[in-house]
């Protein structure tokens, strides 16, 4: 059986274990290989490596820098087949859905390539008498990042090409799931160039996390994952002195204006619950119909989930794959008895999905009827699940958005620009769509909601991940000529 390592200075690294876990390929539940998980040496040796790599890698110039992360992208895309491929074996999405994870992450890659315009400064030219003033930024030191099963090459790459492009060291713990395509990033960053300790990859389960959240020597920590996990991550890293940017779960809602094409909703409602088994943080979980086009609509969703293929992500024609463990699969099932015996109308059963019995398989599932008090609605169930809201007008389903405890995103379907703009104005949540149902920012923007979606200092990526990972700096300067300006002993002013 394989043995899935950390990678530490630039290299394979076993240490001292504290233990072994089983990766499963979702499709069939067979163990494809043993990941080690880390003792609380094998961090400090990881820590240490990134640690001794800054003092270089931080006054490396930013076109070394640059260099280096066009070299990363260009080795993405060469190997981009094998990254996905391992995806698919580890996590169970269809192959085009891992190509598009691997896509959306190069965004970015190629925004840290442009790191020198985005370093840039401010100075301004006596603003006293011989006296300048400039504004940088310096990076922080050792900072860490801890990644979910969900998307294991993309949200590494929401973090890891910003950290390093702005000087800083990594050290990434991913899911133990899904452990290997950090491996394969890590490989990717040392062929590009980068010297060995700068990306570091640290596998294991809470001692791992807990070590890192304590480690004097890391500065910033960035998670996606569960909102009771990012409160624990933000409360702990904040405790011990340190940066957090801690991105938790969502409940997203989809709002079906009387005026919208209910074709082009219906198409977005089913990709945005579907896509990805439903185990995203940016799924539209909740169908909010506006009477009177809920029956329309239900009927369209209908027929298009009729359409689609469940099987292995490597599939000639799967188009949704399994969950990622039988434990999960089995609460997802559980959340549909639950929301059945709450009176709710199941439109279609994934539960009685047929596919291979030895994966983790369950079918689309379309719920109707659900109201505000029911678990199916209330949690976050993270799986092929979608439920209807049935309401009689456009604040009823503003409401349910501001009532809801997480406000990752929110979508609006309509033809009308003015219900459009108010929406943008009035819906609790940190990423808006319009007609769009999975507003996920391009990398050039940044990625964060609000409420129990997100804890600590910033949203990810983008502007905000440069400001997450750097600290700003002031320098006040004097070049005098001759004369000297004696004592001055009160408070200085400007002149």
């Amino acid at each position: 059986m394989p043995k899935i390592t950390h990678y530490i200075n630039g290299g394979r690294y076993t240490g001292n274990p504290s233990g072994t876990v089983d990766v499963h390929d979702p499709a069939t539940g067979e163990s494809v290989g043993k990941v080690l998980l880390a003792s609380v040496s094998d961090v400090n040796a990881a820590v240490d490596s990134a640690s001794h790599a800054f003092s270089s890698w931080s006054t490396t110039s930013l076109a070394r820098r640059a260099k280096a992360m066009y070299e990363f992208r260009n080795l993405l895309l060469e190997n981009q087949d094998s990254l996905v491929n391992t995806i698919t074996r580890e996590h169970g999405k269809v192959l085009e859905d891992a190509r598009g994870e691997l896509t959306r992450g190069l965004e970015n890659v190629e925004y840290a390539c442009g790191i020198a315009e985005v370093l840039k400064g401010s100075f301004s030219e006596s603003v006293s008498t011989r006296i300048d003033v400039k504004s940088i930024r310096q990076p922080l030191g050792v900072v860490a990042g801890i990644t979910p099963f969900n998307f294991p090459a993309m949200v590494p790459l929401w973090m890891i090409p910003n950290a390093v492009a702005c000087g800083n060291t990594f050290v990434l713990k991913p899911s133990e799931k899904d452990p290997t395509p950090s491996l394969i990033l890590a490989q990717l960053f040392t062929e590009a160039g980068f010297p060995p300790g700068v990306l570091n990859v640290l596998q294991g389960d809470k001692l791992a996390v807990d070590s890192l959240l304590t480690h004097p020597e890391v500065k910033a920590v960035s998670f996606v994952g569960s909102t009771p996990v990012a409160r624990y991550i933000a409360t702990t890293a904040t405790t011990h002195g340190k940066r957090v940017q801690a991105l938790g779960g969502a409940k997203n809602h989809m709002v079906v204006l009387p005026d919208a094409d209910l074709d082009l909703a219906a198409d977005a409602a089913v990709s945005a619950a579907y896509g990805s088994a439903g185990e995203r943080c940016m799924a539209i979980s909740v169908a909010v119909a506006i009477e009177p086009i809920a029956d329309a609509l239900v009927s369209r969703i209908k027929d298009r989930i009729e359409d689609i293929t469940v099987g292995p992500g490597t599939g000639t024609d799967s188009t949704m794959g399994p969950l990622i463990t039988r434990e999960h699969r089995d609460r997802v099932a559980d959340y549909v008895r639950q929301g059945e015996e709450a009176g709710a109308k199941v439109i279609i059963d994934g539960r009685s999905s047929q596919v291979d019995p030895r994966g983790y398989f369950l079918g689309p599932t379309l719920i109707d009827h659900v109201t505000p008090d029911m678990s199916v609605y209330r949690d976050e169930i993270f799986g092929p699940v979608l439920v209807v809201v049935r309401v009689s007008n456009y604040e009823t389903a503003l409401q349910l958005i501001r009532d809801n405890q997480w406000g990752n995103g929110a979508a609006l379907f309509t033809q009308s620009g003015a219900a459009a703009r108010r929406f943008e104005l009035q819906a609790d949540a940190g990423m808006i769509g319009i007609n769009v149902p999975v507003p996920v920012p391009v990398g050039s923007h940044s990625f964060g909601g609000w409420k129990n979606s997100l804890f600590g200092d910033t949203t990810m990526y983008g502007p905000e991940g440069v400001r997450f990972y750097t600290k700003a700096k002031v320098v006040t300067s004097r070049w005098p000529e001759t004369e000297s300006g004696g004592l001055q002993l009160n408070f200085p002013t400007n002149a």
